[in-house]
């Protein structure tokens, strides 16, 4: 419980940070650092949408 709770928090903040700690350097974390690239929130709901899958 304790590591999804510091995913949701990363999440929110730095969303490129918990796409890497959950899913390691991929194709994922390519995706949300271009989503984070042009709007930031579609980078936090794809983050997010990592965290709590």
């Amino acid at each position: 419980m304790d590591n999804k709770l510091i995913l949701i928090i990363l999440a929110i903040l730095l969303p490129p940070i918990a796409v890497f700690m959950k899913a390691g350097a991929g194709l994922q974390l390519i995706i949300n650092i271009v989503l984070c690239l042009f709007f930031y929130i579609p980078g936090i709901i794809h983050a997010l949408w990592l965290a709590l899958k």
